[in-house]
């Protein structure tokens, strides 16, 4: 059964990070999403070692290109150029996620891509966003989770910050704020049946998911220290604690029923619970608890306190997730092709999304989608002969 995209056209111009996550979640949705990679990049660096392809963004293995199909052209070469615009014609969306002004210099911009397709929802993301004194300056997740207030409270008391992975900028702050953007112009394209351009910027991104934050510091209850707040490990009951076995168990007992259960399992003293509005009594707290944590292991805590109201997980590797049973009896993740990811979310009642296909590499589907897209196959043929696409391995 196709999801719940089923039917939408989505062009995703070569870009990173942001940009083909966002693609890869309507992919996932059912969208028919079609990365046009660069023509220099079909089987590019064939000798480079891993990491090397990884710093040029050549991967092997990218999952977030999953349940997309590409074609690779030469946007510098004006039939290359053309054909990427006869695409824009057909799409009902058009991702770009390049440094200010590059689409405008290769022909893409959103007023040339509007006038071919009055109805199209052009949807361009960026770091420092369009405007301000960063905007055309180069940045990466690290930098946009670091100017929005964030970063600096992603530390315990005497440590450094510690970015986490790559998720709050690129992914949650950027990627997810496009689809947002996307699906709230396609509903009101439903309306006015005209399209418009979404305007995402990552550092925006990651304020607004700082929102509770600047509230609970207007409200003086969240300080700039770091790891002296309810929810930056400076609280016993919202915190990570180490085992017997180096590994480490998270607990989020927030509320004050909960906190008196964990500790009532852990054999402490529930009075505990009834200081748990009290920083002052934070920090004895924190050293009770890691110090009755160390005594059993990650398994004995696991056996002890999972299923139980204490708010408990335990903190598991990416080798550990996909085979826990929750996980397992929710098909959380899922194999394809012998890979391990996660699966499409959210989940529909009527429209479930498929199984998501294999990653592909630049150029893989040139001939073919482009065909289906309304590009005559002898027309094609004489694009390849003119060097303005490729086709990729994999045809």
């Amino acid at each position: 059964m196709p999801g719940p995209l089923s039917g939408l056209r989505v062009v995703e111009l070569d870009c990173r990070g942001p940009g083909p996550f966002a693609g890869m979640v309507l992919a996932d949705l059912g969208a028919d999403v079609v990365w046009v990679a660069r023509a220099q990049d079909v089987a590019a660096g064939p000798d480079e070692s891993g990491m090397e392809r990884l710093l040029r963004g050549h991967r092997l293995i990218d999952l977030v290109t999953r349940g997309k199909r590409s074609v690779a052209v030469d946007l510098k070469h004006p039939e290359g150029l053309g054909t990427a615009l006869r695409m824009v014609e057909h799409a009902d969306v058009v991702i770009e996620g390049s440094r200010p002004g590059v689409a405008e210099r290769l022909g893409l911009g959103p007023d040339r891509c509007l006038g071919r397709n009055p109805r199209l929802i052009y949807a361009r993301v960026t770091g420092w966003g369009r405007e301000g004194p960063y905007a055309r300056t180069p940045g990466h997740d690290i930098n946009y989770v670091a100017l929005a207030g964030a970063l600096e409270h992603l530390r315990r008391a005497g440590a450094a910050p510690m970015p986490p992975l790559n998720l709050l900028g690129d992914y949650g702050g950027g990627g997810m704020l496009l689809v947002v953007g996307i699906m709230s112009a396609l509903l009101e394209r439903a309306r006015s049946g005209q399209g418009q351009v979404v305007d995402a910027a990552m550092v925006d991104g990651v304020a607004l998911l700082m929102t509770l934050f600047y509230g609970l510091r207007a409200e003086q209850l969240w300080s700039d220290e770091p790891g002296a707040n309810i929810l930056d490990l400076g609280a016993p009951h919202y915190n990570v604690y180490e085992t017997a076995d180096g590994r480490y168990v998270a607990v989020g007992a927030g509320e004050p029923q909960f906190f008196r259960e964990l500790l009532r399992r852990l054999d402490l003293d529930e009075a505990m619970a009834d200081r748990q509005g009290e920083p002052e009594a934070w920090r004895a707290g924190k050293e009770l608890l890691a110090a009755t944590f160390k005594k059993k292991t990650l398994e004995e805590w696991c056996r002890l306190l999972e299923g139980t109201d204490t708010c408990f997980a335990p903190v598991l590797t990416m080798a550990e997730a996909p085979e826990h049973p929750h996980h397992v009896a929710r098909g959380t993740f899922l194999e394809v092709d012998g890979i391990v990811q996660p699966a499409p979310a959210p989940r529909f009642s009527r429209t479930p999304a498929s199984v998501p296909g294999s990653p592909v590499v630049a150029g893989q589907h040139t001939v073919d989608a482009l065909v289906e897209w309304g590009v005559e196959p002898a027309e094609v043929q004489s694009l390849l002969g003119a060097g303005a696409i490729r086709q990729g391995p994999g045809h």
